[in-house]
C-alpha cells in the first residue's frame, strides 16, 4: 500500500468497519447537543463519519444534517444506511479542499477523523465555516487494558514488539487543545467512562479496522494475528476496555 494515501485505508472495510467501530456514549453525545443548541433548524457538519459511529445522534435531534466523506465505498454505505432520514446530506469529498458555504454550520463534530487533517488547515476551516456563536466538538476514544489485566497486557506487547511491521505506521499527531490559536473559544474538555469486552476473534476483528493494522506487513500478518489470538485464549478468552471517551468543546 505504499504511496496511497494513509485516510483513504478504511474504505476497503466498510462493512466490518461498521460492526466493529465504537460508538462512544449517550451521555458525550448530549453533552455536545447541550453546547450546540442541535435541533430543528439548525445545520450541522461532521467530519469523515465513516459508517455512522457518531450520526443517529445529530439525525435524531431533526437538524439539517451534512457530512463530508473522503472514502467512496464509505460514503456509498452512508447513503443506503440513511437512506430513510430526509435531513441527512452526504458530500463524497476532501474536507481540506471541497467547496461549502461559509458561515452556515451551527455545530462541526468529529470523532476521531480531525487528526487526520493538518492542524491549521482543520482549525482554520472549521472556523470559517461555523456561524458565530457556532460550535466545534471533537472527540476521541482513549481504550485501556493494560490496568484491566496487566499480565495479558504485557503478552500481547510482545506479540506487538515481534510482530508488527506495517506498511503504513501510525503517526498522526493533532493537539485537541490548539484550536485558540486560530481565534475559537475553549469551552472545555470532559471525560466519559465506558467499557468494552472481546474474545479473541472478536478482537482481532475490531483492530482489523485500524489504519496499522489493515496495512500490517503480509510478511508478519498471520504470525501477529495467531500471537494475539493465543495471548487471549492463554488468559480465558476474553480482553476487558475500561475507555475514555474525550470530549472538546470550542465556540467561534
Amino acid at each position: 500500500m505504499s504511496g496511497r494515501d494513509a485516510r483513504l485505508v478504511f474504505d476497503a472495510i466498510p462493512e466490518q468497519f461498521d460492526r466493529w467501530r465504537v460508538r462512544y456514549s449517550r451521555a458525550l453525545f448530549d453533552a455536545v447537543v447541550e453546547a450546540s443548541g442541535l435541533g430543528p433548524g439548525k445545520r450541522c457538519l461532521e467530519i469523515g463519519p465513516g459508517t455512522g459511529q457518531a450520526t443517529d445522534f445529530a439525525l435524531d435531534t431533526g437538524c439539517d444534517y451534512q457530512a463530508v466523506e473522503l472514502g467512496a465505498h464509505l460514503a456509498q454505505y452512508m447513503e443506503k444506511k440513511y437512506a430513510a432520514y430526509p435531513n441527512f446530506s452526504i458530500i463524497n469529498a476532501d474536507f481540506e479542499t471541497c467547496p461549502l458555504e461559509a458561515d452556515a454550520y451551527d455545530l462541526i463534530y468529529s470523532a476521531a477523523t480531525i487528526q487526520w487533517i493538518r492542524e491549521d488547515v482543520a482549525y482554520r476551516r472549521c472556523f470559517d465555516l461555523l456561524r458565530k456563536g457556532g460550535t466545534l466538538a471533537m472527540f476521541m476514544l482513549s481504550g485501556n487494558y493494560r490496568d484491566t489485566d496487566p499480565a495479558l497486557y504485557a503478552d500481547i506487547q510482545k506479540v506487538y514488539d515481534a510482530c508488527f511491521v506495517s506498511d503504513q505506521p501510525y503517526r498522526q499527531r493533532f493537539n485537541y487543545l490548539g484550536g485558540e490559536a486560530w481565534g475559537l473559544t475553549f469551552l472545555g474538555q470532559r471525560a466519559f467512562p465506558g467499557r468494552r469486552e472481546y474474545t479473541a476473534d472478536e478482537y482481532l476483528q475490531y483492530i482489523g479496522t485500524h489504519s496499522d493494522h489493515i496495512t500490517l506487513n503480509p510478511e508478519y500478518r498471520q504470525r501477529f494475528c495467531d500471537g494475539i489470538r493465543e495471548a487471549i485464549l492463554r488468559h480465558g478468552n476474553r480482553i476487558a476496555f475500561d475507555d475514555q471517551y474525550l470530549l472538546y468543546l470550542y465556540r467561534k
